[in-house]
């Protein structure tokens, strides 16, 4: 069961790096917001107490002496290029800086609270000079209040004003102070965290690099013993990830390569077994030494062709039967095995025994397990001709179906009642000398099961009287070099 998949010890090595440097970011970003916000407000404010520093006393000094000089009054004085009223100059004033007092701290907000007293003493000396202008005939007055109140007021308040100007600048140079004493810290903090950040990471990466690649040898090396053929070493893997998962599917396949090995090695011995015993029984002493006893019987009839027939059949007989060790050899050998034997049996029972064989060329270049077809033809002798005490004929054929072979041995012998031909087919399971089905037939059909596969065979059909047909399915394959005799 997979408690910590890969991917999950994967992305932890991904949060340990992103998330604290994701942090890092966002804190570095907020002191770097913070002071630039406070270092553009400086800024705005300097600017701003700047233009009052260059424009104001300028303006009004000269509205106030063309009011007292001139016919302007301050009704009229608006409609004149490069005036303005008084009035609105010290109200734009006092509300310029009303909105930098709300910002300033420490001795820039005193320097604005001198500022807005002496503007409203300036506004009350404006008044003064308005009301004498008003009332008319006093000139010489109206200059000594503009010369010694109004000038003297503006020159004082362009003076604070650069007083507030200077403070602020010295706020800026603090301001940008603390930015580097922050950025300072801030690039200590980052090395710091980075460091930390990646000696954990590192460990986490060797944890993780360790917990995978350990158990990923392991198995590389027991499927190393397994590729040697050591079926019984098995993996131990412990990691609770997808690699565990591996190894436990591993073993499993191990332990069923081993059964597999196993039961593939018994089969492959029980075929040894059973084709011994079937070239045991081709060989017995009774079928050579009535052969022989025929030959001689012929030289001594003076038929020494025919004993030069049979003693050629016979050695053509025993030739293929060995095929030099081969398992296949291909259908036209097959078929001459089976005609050799004929002939040589055909020397002894040619008053009862015809035969004919009809297999198509086109399969002659097929390979066929080798004593597939003369067990099934001696069957059909000793078991067909022989008791019907009469003339038989075998009949052996084979052709090409699609991509199998089908062969078939017929006799028109005795046949079998269904009872006897059920005996039979259950007997074909035991490659068995003492079944009754033969040890020849049963033989045949557990060799062609063995090395094709259940879908192929042998089938059987019988009835009294009519003889016995044996069909035998293979694949169609073409028979390979090394199985060239």
């Amino acid at each position: 069961m997979v408690k910590v998949p890969l991917k999950y010890k994967l992305v932890s090595i991904s949060l340990v790096i992103i998330i604290p440097m994701i942090l890092l970011s966002v804190y570095q970003s907020l002191i770097l917001m913070r002071f630039t916000d406070a270092y553009d407000q400086n800024i705005r404010n300097i600017t701003a107490a700047n233009d009052y520093n260059l424009n104001f006393k300028e303006e009004m000094d000269e509205s106030m002496y063309k009011l007292v000089v001139s016919s302007i009054t301050f009704d009229t004085i608006g409609e004149r290029d490069g005036l303005t009223n008084p009035y609105t100059l010290i109200e734009n004033a006092r509300e310029g800086f009303t909105s930098l007092y709300d910002t300033a701290e420490g001795e820039s907000k005193s320097w604005l609270e001198r500022l807005m007293t002496n503007l409203d003493l300036l506004e009350k000396n404006v008044d003064k000079i308005r009301d004498s202008i008003q009332e008319g005939g006093n000139y010489d007055e109206n200059i000594y209040m503009l010369e010694s109140n109004i000038y003297q007021l503006t020159d004082l308040l362009q003076e604070e004003i650069q007083y507030y100007i200077y403070y602020e600048s010295a706020n800026m140079e603090r301001v940008r102070q603390e930015l580097d004493d922050q950025v300072g810290g801030s690039i200590t903090v980052g090395i710091l965290a980075l460091i930390l950040v990646s000696t954990v990471a590192i460990g986490l990466n060797l944890w993780v690099t360790h917990s995978v690649t350990k158990p990923v040898r392991q198995l590389a090396g027991v499927a190393d013993q397994v590729a040697k053929g050591n079926f019984s070493v098995r993996a131990d893997c412990r990691t609770q990830d997808e690699v565990q998962l591996l190894a436990e599917s591993f073993n499993h396949m191990t332990e069923d390569l081993e059964s597999l090995v196993e039961r593939i090695q018994q089969e492959q011995q029980n075929l040894k077994n059973m084709e011994l015993k079937l070239l045991q029984a081709q060989i017995n002493p009774h079928f050579l030494y009535n052969t022989l006893d025929t030959i001689i019987w012929l030289i001594e009839g003076g038929k020494n062709q025919e004993a030069m027939d049979m003693v050629v059949a016979l050695s053509e007989f025993f030739r293929i039967l060995l095929s030099k060790g081969r398992d296949f050899i291909s259908i036209r050998e097959e078929e001459r095995h089976i005609q050799s034997y004929l002939k040589i049996q055909q020397f002894r029972y040619g008053d009862i025994l015809e035969y004919e064989i009809r297999i198509d060329p086109d399969i002659y270049d097929c390979r066929i397990l080798k004593m597939t077809l003369q067990p099934l033809v001696e069957n059909s002798i000793y078991h067909g001709i022989k008791p019907k005490r009469g003339m038989g004929k075998i009949l052996v054929q084979g052709l090409r179906q699609g991509d199998k072979i089908r062969l078939t041995v017929a006799d028109d012998g005795v046949g079998m009642s269904q009872e006897e031909l059920n005996r039979v087919k259950k007997g074909l399971y035991k490659a068995d000398d003492e079944n009754d089905s033969g040890f020849g037939i049963a033989n045949v059909f557990q060799r062609i099961r063995l090395n094709y596969g259940d879908a192929y065979g042998l089938w059987l059909d019988s009835a009294p009287g009519e003889g016995t047909r044996v069909t035998i399915e293979i694949p169609a394959q073409e028979v390979r070099r090394s199985e060239v005799l």
